[in-house]
């Protein structure tokens, strides 16, 4: 299954009208898709090998609904006004960090829209690539503690930590245990690093999904932190993974540091169905517009967006 089969041009049509229709009822001229992943080739292929396999792991099958190439994912997400988005890049051993971020850096370079990505892995000179990351004009960072699997409190971080709190650059993190716990994802390990630096711009990815209430306490004590609604309250999340419906209001409070995110394309259904799970919410247009552009907007210093400017460079 491949999203665009077998009808595949009346499908790609039909997923860019929702989108639009979603824009117009909620009055936004365009998006801020803080997780969306662009890889290289080779990785990103492992990638969606993994999630192939991955029906044994979660218990339901993943299919990935945006299997194309990059021009067409990239003419996608513009045909659905998504102005601003990342290349969520992320290492899973020593060595593919500082590579991925030269990867990164290029593919900003050569991509209006996205957001100069990086990332990190805890091992002998992590310092001095963030750094270089940081000088380069990194304006993101992914760190992906589950497929990772490493303590993000490993003492090898702590400067990389340091020097990104310090340049308030926001760090977008997948620390929570879904869909499947990792040695080191949940709460804690999260709670021990804003402790020891409490200004750093971290972004929990998913809502913290399934622990959604331990990380929106943290979000409520640090004022830095944020989250992403990757997934979160989807139909595919909602059958594993919940989110409280008493716990609704406090994502209302925390309306100006909630941030849209997709996962696209690895996403199992349609780009329209992340918008419209967070339409059903009930929170109101005010909420959805800050979530889907606003924050994103001040967060990263974008421009003022045009009606329908969905490519336009940030």
């Amino acid at each position: 299954m491949d999203g665009l089969e077998p009808d595949g041009e009346g499908l790609r049509r039909a997923g860019i009208l929702a989108v639009r229709q979603f824009r117009e009822r909620i009055g936004v001229p365009a998006l801020v898709d803080v997780h969306t992943h662009f890889m290289p080739d080779r990785v990103l292929d492992k990638v969606w090998a993994h999630f192939d396999s991955a029906g044994p792991l979660v218990g339901r099958e993943w299919p990935i609904t945006y299997r194309h190439d990059e021009a067409e994912r990239l003419a996608l997400l513009r045909a659905f006004g998504v102005r601003a988005f990342t290349s969520m890049v992320y290492p899973h051993k020593p060595g593919m960090a500082r590579w991925l971020n030269g990867w990164a850096a290029g593919f900003a370079d050569r991509t209006p829209g996205c957001l100069r990505t990086a990332t990190l892995f805890p091992e002998e000179g992590v310092e001095a690539y963030v750094r270089e990351a940081v000088e380069g004009g990194a304006q993101v960072f992914k760190a992906h503690v589950q497929v990772g699997a490493y303590d993000p409190n490993d003492p090898l971080l702590r400067p990389a930590w340091g020097l990104l709190a310090e340049a308030g650059i926001p760090v977008v993190t997948h620390c929570g245990s879904g869909p499947v716990p990792g040695k080191h994802t949940g709460p804690g390990p999260v709670a021990r690093l804003l402790a020891a630096h409490p200004r750093l711009r971290l972004v929990v990815a998913h809502l913290g999904m399934p622990e959604y209430g331990d990380f929106l306490d943290l979000a409520e004590r640090y004022g830095e932190v944020r989250l992403d609604t990757t997934m979160a309250c989807t139909d595919f999340s909602e059958r594993f993974a919940p989110f409280p419906v008493t716990a609704r209001a406090r994502l209302a409070d925390l309306g100006d540091r909630i941030l849209l995110g997709t996962d696209f394309p690895n996403l199992p259904y349609p780009y329209a169905h992340q918008l419209e799970a967070l339409e059903r919410l009930g929170l109101g247009d005010d909420w959805l517009r800050a979530v889907c552009h606003g924050n994103g907007v001040r967060l990263f210093g974008l421009g003022p967006s045009l009606p329908d400017d969905g490519g336009a460079r940030p």
